[in-house]
């Protein structure tokens, strides 16, 4: 039973804990709170009133705010007022601790009630003997129907499809079209177009909804239908079909099996979040910080990190070798010392800038033949005119701290060298990675830094040796 302090604004500060965001669109640490208490005297009542206007977005956020213990009590003092839908908006890491302890007959239950696409984003990582389980305990039409979608390849369109569409044949009129969709219950609860389809359910074309309300009930189908087609085959990989999305300004379109028969539908939402996911799968790798969330735990999130700092350090131990061969010649002039992280330090951020734009126009398949000789060209110029630029600002900065002129010659050619290779390197190796099927944003930063911390070093200590006569 609520009280007075749980629906009136605090009258000392005026905030209202009601309010589930706050000022800065955060959840609010009253309204917070104020779940906890309800689930700490379990009041499911209370709980459900609480989280009952709430998007499964928001729902996400609280779960994502909650500890561990406090997820599985609220999910079970909700029971059927949950939706299930919520957990397809957290953290890998939270979904999976979610699933790991709620009942498998808990779990069936709330994926009774999801669309074909979110049940599959929670049954895809479960284990295949409590994925079974609760597959058995589902009606036949949709265990059939989420067995479909989970034999198609991991990341692919099939894993990201809705199995319900509306197909209707081309010999219908709009007014027949119109009464079957008026008296069928089982039609999906949003869509954005029909399609037209034979005897064996392969597409013949589709018909947009702006264009089929406003066809007289006596036009055939078969005279609206856009016979111009996009489809998606159920194999293909989520990213691609997201590429599609983006290239034709899709909303929704068909997929399509092996026999080229509609098995599905992809809708842009799905795909927003393909593309989010693809960006910040690539952000992460290139960061080298591997596929964690927020939500990790400490350990989970040191283990992943761990195999990305052991190849940094065997780059980090090649370029001390590097200095190493020179280090009679540091001994002999200490300016060296001072001046050597210079060029290395460009060249690395000149690379850097030059993967990052390669990388992504892979990613982006931007790159045909023409725009990729284009690309290169244009890369290795830059990268020769900002050498040039910077050589010329740090041999007069160098000239003029150490009274040396010999000195600023050396350190501007060198980055010249170094500013030059680190523009070759940082498209050529995305693009021989992708050549050999590797994603080029897993490993291109490392091979990228070291190239160029290597040739850094080794440009400018080589040829100081050899202008002073250091060896």
């Amino acid at each position: 039973m609520s009280t007075d302090s749980d629906t009136n604004p605090d009258p000392e500060n005026g905030i209202d804990p009601n309010a589930f965001r706050d000022d800065d669109d955060r959840i609010s640490p009253l309204w917070l709170e104020r779940l906890r208490a309800f689930l700490s005297a379990r009041r499911a009542d209370d709980i459900a009133l609480v989280m009952a206007e709430l998007h499964a977005a928001d729902i996400g956020d609280v779960l994502e705010s909650l500890d561990a213990s406090e997820r599985v009590e609220l999910v079970q003092l909700l029971g059927d007022r949950f939706d299930y839908s919520a957990l397809t908006e957290v953290d890998e890491s939270v979904r999976m601790q979610l699933m790991e302890e709620l009942p498998n007959a808990e779990i069936a239950r709330g994926v009774a009630g999801l669309d074909n696409d979110d049940a599959v984003t929670l049954l895809e990582d479960m284990e295949q003997v409590d994925r079974d389980e609760v597959l058995a305990k589902l009606p036949t039409f949709e265990r059939l129907s989420l067995k479909r979608s989970l034999d198609f390849p991991e990341d692919s369109a099939g894993r990201r499809m809705l199995t319900d569409f509306i197909a209707i044949p081309p010999f219908w009129t709009v007014g027949q079209t119109i009464d079957y969709l008026r008296r069928e219950r089982e039609l999906p609860d949003e869509f954005y177009q029909l399609y037209v389809v034979d005897a064996a359910y392969q597409v013949l074309g589709t018909i947009a909804l702006d264009k089929f309300i406003r066809a007289p009930r006596t036009t055939p189908i078969e005279a609206l239908m856009n016979t111009n087609l996009v489809l998606v085959d159920a194999n293909e990989d989520q990213e691609e079909a997201a590429r599609d999305f983006e290239r034709y300004d899709l909303i929704e379109v068909g997929v399509v099996d092996e026999s080229n028969r509609l098995v599905g539908v992809l809708t842009i939402d799905d795909m927003v979040d393909v593309i989010h996911e693809e960006a910040d799968e690539d952000i992460k790798l290139l960061a080298g910080v591997g596929d964690e969330d927020i939500s990790d735990s400490t350990v989970d999130t040191a283990r992943s990190r761990v195999p990305w700092l052991v190849i940094n350090l065997f780059s980090a131990v090649c370029v001390s070798l590097v200095i190493g061969l020179f280090d009679a010649t540091i001994e002999q002039m200490v300016a060296l010392a001072v001046l050597m992280p210079i060029v290395a330090s460009m060249g690395g951020n000149a690379g850097t800038q030059t993967m990052t734009v390669t990388v992504r126009a892979l990613s982006m398949r931007e790159l045909d033949g023409r725009r990729l000789r284009r690309l290169i060209r244009r890369e290795m110029v830059v990268g020769l005119i900002n050498g040039v630029i910077f050589a010329i600002l740090i041999g007069l900065v160098t000239w003029l701290r150490f009274n040396n002129l010999e000195l600023g010659v050396v350190i501007a050619a060198a980055m010249i060298i170094n500013m030059a290779v680190a523009g070759t390197a940082g498209i050529l190796i995305p693009l021989t990675l992708d050549k050999f099927k590797a994603d080029p944003a897993i490993a291109s930063a490392v091979f990228v830094t070291t190239i160029t911390d290597v040739v850094g070093f080794f440009a400018f200590l080589g040829i100081a040796g050899l202008w002073f006569g250091l060896f």
